[in-house]
């Protein structure tokens, strides 16, 4: 009987290939989303800002949930997370929507109501979070208001990815000056990323969150860099539509883009072409001022 050559020999064909398969890096997905004051009544009650927080719906809350079911982020940087239960139920709502995260980071810095944090499927095998960093301005002593999320995730072993998050000074006033206060800290952010990027050249760094500025401006600058060897490149986003924009200033009747994800050189040759992308849908506005931004990892065989 033919057949069960013919059977022994598709199967020698397909070992090798299933093989290769196995030995190939899964592609990753990564995104950055300001979720907009996901606060505690505790934070909301507190919050004496000149646009003062309100509790977060249910509604919006189930917004959010479905945006990050959309994309289905691997590894997802927040900005505005609030108090540390709320951040358990964040991710107990996740689990419940079906999406799962392994591992965590949570910074609490000088804002004690919005907080960066960050949920991953891979393992972080690296925190380097800084929740108190400190300048000067104008003779006065200034904290970075949110620090710093720093973790290394590992997607498989021998590769790694190293995830820095920031929420820069928002544009609303201050008496020390909001564009100073964020000029500042974007400086702080970049010498930050050029510790990590002259320890190692190789390194595959991403640097995401809300940075408050546009592209022309001086904190998007400061962050991104010269032009070299340390340069961390702006991914260039956009949507279906073609549009930009990542958030919607309802105050000044304004749509920017003001959220990105920057990655090192030798990152930026393992991001999928086409991938990076600002998310649209009818209820993007339901769960937040701002619209996520993502983007794929395809990880290349060199550790």
């Amino acid at each position: 009987m033919r057949f069960p050559r013919l059977f022994a020999l598709l199967l020698a064909v397909r070992l090798p290939l299933a093989a290769l398969g196995a030995d190939q890096p899964p592609s990753v997905v990564i995104a950055t989303y300001n979720v907009e004051n996901y606060l505690g009544e505790e934070s909301v009650a507190a919050d004496t800002g000149p646009r003062k927080a309100k509790l977060k719906s249910e509604k919006e809350i189930d917004a959010v949930v479905r945006v990050v079911k959309d994309i289905n982020p691997d590894i997802l940087g927040i900005c505005e997370m609030g108090e540390p239960e709320r951040f358990e139920d964040f991710k107990k709502r996740l689990a419940d929507a079906g999406l799962h995260y392994t591992d965590f980071e949570y910074v609490q810095a000088l804002d004690n109501q919005r907080h960066l944090a960050l949920v991953s499927r891979y393992p972080i095998v690296a925190r380097q979070s800084l929740s108190n960093v400190s300048y000067e301005l104008a003779g006065q002593p200034e904290k970075v208001r949110r620090g710093f999320l720093d973790v290394t995730i590992e997607i498989r072993p021998g590769y790694q990815v190293r995830f820095v998050s920031a929420h820069l000074k928002s544009k609303l006033p201050v008496p020390e000056g909001e564009a100073l206060v964020r000029r500042n800290e974007a400086s702080l952010l970049r010498k930050h990323l050029d510790e990590i990027l002259v320890a190692d050249p190789n390194v595959r760094l991403v640097c995401f969150g809300d940075f408050n500025d546009l592209k022309n401006e001086p904190a998007y600058h400061e962050v991104a860099g010269v032009h070299g060897p340390t340069y961390m490149t702006a991914l260039p986003a956009k949507d279906e539509l073609g549009d930009t924009w990542t958030e919607y200033w309802k105050a000044a009747d304004l749509y920017s883009r003001i959220d990105y994800i920057f990655v090192s050189p030798v990152l930026h040759r393992e991001i999928s072409p086409g991938s990076p992308r600002v998310y649209r849908s009818a209820y993007w506005n339901d769960a937040s001022d701002h619209r996520p931004v993502y983007a794929t990892i395809v990880p290349s065989g060199r550790k």
